[in-house]
């Protein structure tokens, strides 16, 4: 493998140099491919062997039939990058994305490409929430298998259904889509949705209003949510599977809320121990003010 990794470090600019370089990453590729498939029938036959002695008889039946089925299920990943490999190396085909397989262990693993700068592919699974004008998250919705235009819709209803009060909301340009605007205007007043690409005089007027704009400019709340679930665990996962990923989104999101509850009783205690000494303290006097403590 690491042989046919340095192959493709060749930057030669000669033409029959390139056809030389690229015959003998054939070559090499193909050598790991036959090393790969000598391992996968030695796993296979080992398989074959211990079924016909006494063994089985010692770890259990349903023990051995556990493992064998996971065996199993990595020979068949085995069995596909080798022929990804054959067909993209060897026959100059392309992959389909959705052929790809980003993780054999979490195979929920999806490629997301942001188009943010810096950072141009991660790896995972996208989560859209919905927060409020008070800092807590409303509802958040694992996005497997999905774009933000497929969400947006849903997730209006659903929280419309739990605060019937919702009157407005914003979203990024991500989540547009000529449907949307549509859709989203039946279920809301006021629909803070900018649209991609250049904007005709009418989509203008309607991103220029007073309302929209100051709608607009408290969507950063949004962005701040998203970063304090991200730096407080909800970057990585540690369970496994996706249901266990789904679980671990929700006590994140439970843990911030709790979090934020704790801020605002935090503020309010501050407020009432603090607000009538206003004008006894003097504004350099350090230890006349109080110190805030993370919750």
């Amino acid at each position: 493998m690491r042989k046919a990794q340095q192959k493709k470090r060749s930057k030669a600019k000669n033409i029959a140099q390139q056809k030389k370089n690229k015959t003998a990453i054939q070559v090499a590729h193909q050598d790991f491919i036959n090393c790969a498939q000598g391992y996968v029938g030695k796993v296979r036959q080992t398989l074959l062997d211990v079924e016909n002695i006494e063994l089985i008889d010692i770890i259990g039946q349903k023990k051995f039939d556990a493992r064998k089925a996971e065996i199993e299920k990595f020979i068949a990943h085995a069995v596909c990058q080798i022929d990804q490999i054959r067909r993209r190396v060897i026959l100059g085909e392309k992959i389909h994305h959705e052929e790809k397989v980003f993780s054999i262990f979490e195979p929920h693993t999806e490629w997301i490409s942001k188009g943010k700068a810096g950072v141009p592919v991660e790896l995972g699974v996208k989560v859209c929430i919905m927060v409020d004008q008070h800092g807590f998250v409303l509802l958040p919705q694992v996005m497997q298998n999905q774009t933000d235009d497929k969400v947006a819709v849903e997730m209006v209803k659903k929280t419309k259904d739990r605060f019937p009060k919702l009157k407005s909301c914003s979203f990024d340009k991500g989540f547009h889509s000529l449907k949307n605007q549509i859709e989203l205007k039946k279920e809301l007043p006021l629909v803070v949705l900018p649209r991609k690409g250049k904007l005709s005089e009418a989509a203008k007027a309607i991103e220029s209003a007073p309302k929209f704009v100051k709608a607009r400019k408290a969507h950063s709340a949004v962005e701040s949510a998203i970063n304090t679930l991200a730096v407080h665990g909800l970057d990585v996962c540690p369970d496994h599977g996706i249901d266990a990923f789904k679980r671990y989104v929700w006590w994140a999101v439970v843990a911030m809320n709790i979090r934020r509850i704790s801020d605002i009783l935090w503020e309010r205690e501050t407020e009432a121990q603090w607000g009538n000494d206003k004008g006894l303290c003097s504004g350099n006097d350090e230890k006349a003010k109080p110190d805030k403590i993370a919750a």
